[in-house]
């Protein structure tokens, strides 16, 4: 003992530090504590008397044997499979875009997107279109681009629009989605009026004169009224007047030609040509519509009608009526006037 009556030796004997190492121990380690004492008991118990074995993780693995081994662990599992399953794929695959198949299935259906797309109902299957009068339905879906093919989302609305305005008839257009499958498409027509022949090409144009089309032998323009030369297309108003005021002759007006912009000529169902005056056509036309209903002059063999003098109708005969009308005259006496040929 010190000077203050504390030992320097612990008061049992024993190993120094063994009773610290103890106390480190933890519970269930190989050692002699409790816990050693608790699984002995227990596995008697359950095995009978076998020698306490240390514990091992079933977890742990043996350490690999090879390469190949360790390769293996690494892998993922199934990868074998999936490997295989990508080999015949892509095998599947290249055999049929070789062939063809996958194009044409494209074309037929649509882009992969497309249908992705309508497989989960954002298809096209309700259009509604306003404004149409001479245009058809299908026109307009081919100019906007809708089919069965199109899923909505992918629709361009503004590359739909700008190809209906493109087309001669359509003056404005305007193209919009109702979702999960609607599209709404509203047109403004411009209305052909008539038909223009210029330099050897015939068009169709509206009544401000602005060029539509150009003419094919559609139904829809046959009808129309025409007008022949420079600076016609900008007086339609003034031919359709003289038209009105032709009466009972307006329905045998086939066409009227603007003569160096200063006067017309209209050209006849029976192929005659009327030559109006530059001043007071209105009036020549009415004129002419009289003698017609007194003497039938229309009827008569006749090629041009020349009214341009007020006081005076001037005809132009087709050659067999004027050598018929020579004819006639050779056999009548002279009278003291000789006939010139």
């Amino acid at each position: 003992m010190d000077g203050r009556g504390r030992q320097f030796e612990p008061l049992k004997t024993g190993a120094p530090g063994r009773a610290d190492a103890r106390a480190r121990q933890a519970p269930g380690e190989t050692g002699t504590g409790p816990g050693r004492r608790v699984l002995q008991r227990l596995a008697s118990l359950t095995f009978g008397a076998l020698p306490f074995t240390r514990y091992r993780d079933p977890a742990r693995r043996a350490r690999p044997r090879n390469a190949l081994e360790r390769l293996e662990r690494q892998l993922p599992r199934f990868v074998g499979l999936w490997l295989a399953l990508g080999f015949f794929g892509t095998t599947a695959v290249t055999g049929l875009a070789a062939s063809g198949q996958i194009a044409q299935f494209f074309e037929e259906r649509g882009r992969p997107h497309h249908i992705a797309a309508q497989i989960f109902g954002f298809g096209i299957s309700e259009i509604a279109m306003t404004g149409l009068i001479q245009l058809r339905e299908r026109e307009i879906l081919n100019a906007a681009g809708i089919d069965p093919r199109v899923a909505l989302p992918f629709l361009n609305v503004t590359t739909a629009r700008e190809s209906l305005e493109s087309l001669p008839l359509v003056h404005s257009a305007t193209v919009r989605k109702l979702y999960p499958d609607g599209v709404v498409i509203n047109v403004v027509e411009r209305e052909p009026f008539a038909l223009w022949q210029v330099d050897g090409n015939v068009y169709v144009i509206a009544m401000d004169g602005e060029v539509i089309d150009y003419f094919r032998p559609d139904p829809r323009y046959l009808p129309l009224p025409q007008v022949v030369g420079e600076g016609a297309q900008t007086r339609l108003a003034e031919y359709f007047e003289l038209i009105d005021a032709a009466g009972a002759l307006s329905q045998r007006i086939r066409a009227g030609t603007l003569v160096a912009e200063r006067r017309w000529t209209l050209k006849l169902d029976n192929g005659m040509d009327v030559r109006l005056p530059e001043d007071e056509p209105a009036e020549a036309l009415q004129r002419l519509a009289r003698l017609d209903a007194e003497h039938d002059l229309l009827e008569k063999d006749v090629i041009a009608i020349d009214l341009r003098m007020p006081d005076r109708v001037v005809v132009r005969l087709t050659a067999e009526s004027w050598s018929a009308y020579e004819s006639e005259m050779r056999k009548r006496p002279l009278r003291g006037r000789e006939v010139r040929t």
